[in-house]
């Protein structure tokens, strides 16, 4: 039987409730796919930085390299600079790890209706690929004499040709597999010199791939065409900020901020790869047991595929949506549904599908 060794990262806020939910929906995937899973958690987020100073101990990254994945919930509380969540571990583990892919898919699920009245199921199934190193992200910058008439604040970003080529690649190797169509999110009509030489590379890239279409369109578009136009989307290929708005829109249009998964990827798997919910550690509910798990759970399904259990990750997707087409809904969805309740009915829907397979 296979063992994967997974570090758990619950974090802050509701990662204490929806990391152990989804943790059990992993368990059971697991029991009934014939692998098992080897959990350490670790505690560290805002809370430990409170506590102790920082967000995770001097050797924390050097503790994540012995792990075949990193499940993580959510940082930040209201008490710590909410700058400082990202740049000492979420950024830390992405650039450490090289996850240069964020992948984010949106997906209506059957049982839920989209804000987007007009819209379904067929319309609204695509990827968001952020390019997840680099670009306005980097951090490189500083503040100049904050105090002065002549102050400044300054952040620069950084495109270069091996980050745009590698991303671009696992975009357009993506879209194989999905329909065959790449936009590309861009704003170099405004940006001319950085995303300019981004849409020069993306374009060289496009042309080892000529069985898939490349669209270019710019930021703005995309943003409307996202709640107009949904159904012109395959896979999105984009920067590290325009990536990280366009997802959350994208759970907007699925129906909740709490429906959205996501993975920090290393595709080579030299490094472990970290799986998380795109939403934040929303500590103005946590411990009221009502936060939504879904994307926590559809983070551990994608966390599953790239380990190689395809078909449990495929299971444990289908299993969400059988638990909405049977009424069950969240309060951010407009239901009553406990995190518990949601999370053991996901259970009930893998087993009975198993059993009746």
């Amino acid at each position: 039987m296979k063992t994967y060794n997974i570090a758990v990262v619950p974090g802050d806020g509701i990662g204490q409730e929806i990391v152990p939910a989804a943790v059990k929906v992993l368990e059971a995937a697991a029991q009934l796919f014939d692998f098992s899973l080897s959990l350490t958690y670790f505690d560290w987020g805002a809370g430990r930085y409170l506590r102790e100073g920082a967000f995770m101990p001097e050797d924390g990254l050097e503790l994540l390299k012995a792990f075949d994945a990193v499940f993580f919930g959510a940082v930040g509380l209201a008490e710590v600079d909410d700058t400082l969540p990202a740049k000492l571990y979420t950024f830390k583990v992405r650039t450490a790890f090289q996850q240069y892919v964020n992948y984010r898919p949106v997906k209506l699920f059957k049982g839920l209706e989209s804000p987007l009245k007009t819209k379904t199921a067929k319309d609204i199934d695509f990827v968001v690929i952020r390019e997840n190193n680099e670009g306005e992200f980097v951090q490189s910058g500083s503040i100049f004499r904050p105090e002065d008439p002549e102050g400044f604040g300054l952040d620069t970003s950084i495109f270069t040709r091996q980050g745009i080529e590698r991303v671009a690649h696992y975009a357009f190797q993506l879209a194989r597999k999905r329909r065959k169509k790449v936009t590309n999110v861009t704003k170099s009509n405004t940006l001319i010199h950085s995303l300019k030489y981004w849409d020069a590379v993306i374009e060289e890239v496009a042309s080892q791939y000529p069985d898939v279409a490349l669209v270019k369109m710019y930021i703005d578009n995309a943003s409307a065409n996202f709640v107009l136009h949904p159904e012109y989307f395959d896979v999105i290929l984009t920067t590290n900020l325009f990536g990280d708005i366009l997802s959350d829109l994208g759970g907007g249009i699925m129906g909740s901020l709490g429906l959205g998964g996501s993975g920090n990827i290393n595709p080579e798997k030299n490094f472990p790869s970290m799986f998380e919910p795109i939403h934040g550690s929303a500590p103005d509910i946590a411990g009221q047991g009502i936060a939504n798990p879904v994307g926590t759970i559809w983070s551990a399904a994608l966390m599953l595929e790239h380990l190689g259990e395809k078909e449990a990750s495929a299971e444990m997707v289908q299993a969400i949506e059988r638990t909405f087409e049977s009424g069950l809904k969240t309060k951010d969805l407009g239901g009553t549904a406990k995190t518990s309740e949601f999370a053991a009915t996901v259970i009930k829907q893998l087993h009975a599908y198993h059993e009746m397979d």
